[in-house]
């Protein structure tokens, strides 16, 4: 610090430092990168957040679908749906969908990966052929199968000689959904098993050969750890959606609950009260369980993988 002859106080300008000059690009990251992410913010605002923050506020009263007349109720609507015996019924149609969905869906999507990884004639035919029925609407994939299934002119029971009332009996409608889930969806895991086998580096399996591994063992101590990281987001993604199954349990079904109520899941049922019994209040109040339901086998996926991640360091 120095001081002319006027006794003007002179201060040395300030050393910029690293950390200065990482600050002054995040903000001008953040000023330039904020325009292109504004359009996506005000979306997801719009249809994401004010819609669950409007459900939640419709889980406190006793609205109906014309939205006029709506008086507080507190949590009457909740203690209901505790007390609803077709909530607890229907959530444990979707969490009994899920339970046979998600090891299926796993266990075929990667033995379908490891068929089209290994083939060598006609590998992209046969990759399109077993990720295209993702490609299909729910409702088109809902009424193929229901084509399949019907006891009179489906072609399964024709095929195979039996007289199985696939959709009409409440012991395998269910199960006919799961089938109908099984080929409709499972291009979806099938493509993210493929592209993390093709992510193997090739060295692994030519030492492992080398020191005499047969397939089964380069499967079983290369492929699968590998393949890890991978099956867990499978596992994970595919819980999520099959607790939220709906379009092909409704469509197969023609919209109905299915034999005795045994294909009515927990959305359909949520649907049910808003729309067909016009209670929009409880229909919100269950939509806001299941949607901490879902959150929390959400945070309990990212628990788990940050223990194991932790674990392993």
């Amino acid at each position: 610090m120095t001081t002319t002859s006027a006794g003007t106080v002179i201060r040395p300008a300030r050393a910029t430092t690293a950390a200065d000059s990482a600050t002054v690009r995040r903000k001008q990251g953040f000023q330039h990168g904020g325009w292109f992410i504004a359009p996506f913010l005000a979306l997801f605002a719009l249809f994401v957040i004010w819609p669950l923050l409007r459900g939640l506020y419709l889980s406190f009263t006793d609205a109906n679908i014309s939205g006029d007349g709506a008086s507080f109720v507190g949590l009457d609507n909740y203690r209901e749906a505790l007390d609803d015996p077709l909530v607890w019924e229907s959530l444990g149609h979707s969490a009994y969908f899920t339970l046979l969905v998600v090891p299926c869906i796993t266990v075929l999507a990667f033995l379908l990966a490891m068929l089209a990884h290994h083939i060598e004639r006609g590998k992209w035919l046969w990759r399109l052929c077993f990720f295209l029925p993702f490609l299909l609407p729910s409702t088109v994939a809902a009424n193929l199968w229901q084509w399949l299934f019907n006891p009179g002119t489906g072609m399964i029971n024709h095929v195979f000689g039996i007289e199985t009332p696939w959709l009409t009996d409440k012991s395998y409608a269910m199960l006919a959904i799961v089938v109908t889930t099984l080929w409709w969806t499972v291009g979806f895991s099938f493509l993210l098993y493929l592209a993390a086998l093709q992510g193997i580096p090739a060295h692994l399996y030519e030492a492992a050969e080398l020191d005499g591994a047969n397939a089964w063992h380069r499967m079983v101590r290369i492929t699968l750890p590998m393949l890890r990281n991978i099956t867990g987001l499978v596992v994970a993604l595919q819980i999520l959606v099959s607790l939220q199954v709906f379009d092909q349990a409704v469509v197969i079904q023609d919209f109905g609950p299915g034999p005795e109520g045994s294909t009515r899941t927990f959305v359909q049922y949520t649907l049910e009260e808003g729309f067909t019994s016009y209670r929009v209040g409880y229909a919100s109040a269950i939509s806001i369980i299941f949607f901490v339901i879902i959150a929390a086998v959400a945070l309990a996926r990212m628990w788990l993988l940050r223990n194991r991640e932790e674990g392993g360091r």
